[in-house]
C-alpha cells in the first residue's frame, strides 16, 4: 500500500515537471513603481503624447495604472501615432 502511494506521488511530480517544461521560458518584464511593464524612457516618451489626448479618464482614475492605460492605448490604435503603435507591437500588444 505505501509502496503505491510513492509510486503515485513520485508519477504526479514526474508529470508536474513535464506540464512545466512545456511552456518556453519569457524574459522577465521591465517592473515600474507600480509592479508593471512600462517600458523604456524612449518608449514612454513615444506613447506619452497619446496617453495625454486619449486616457484622461484613466489618467485622473489612477495614473500608475500600466494595464488600464495599455487597454486604452489599444482601444484607440487606430489613432495613435506610428512611434506609439512601434511600441506596442514591440510588447507583443
Amino acid at each position: 500500500m505505501v509502496r503505491l502511494s510513492v509510486l503515485t506521488f513520485a508519477f504526479a511530480i514526474a508529470a508536474g515537471a513535464t506540464a512545466l517544461a512545456q511552456f518556453p521560458a519569457q524574459p522577465p518584464p521591465v517592473k515600474g513603481p507600480a509592479g508593471g511593464d512600462t517600458g523604456t524612457e524612449k518608449e514612454r516618451d513615444a506613447c506619452h503624447p497619446d496617453v495625454v489626448k486619449y486616457c484622461q479618464t484613466q489618467l485622473q482614475v489612477n495614473p500608475n495604472d500600466v494595464l488600464g492605460i495599455l487597454g486604452c492605448l489599444q482601444a484607440n490604435r487606430a489613432k495613435i501615432s506610428k512611434a506609439c503603435q512601434t511600441v506596442l507591437a514591440s510588447h507583443g500588444q
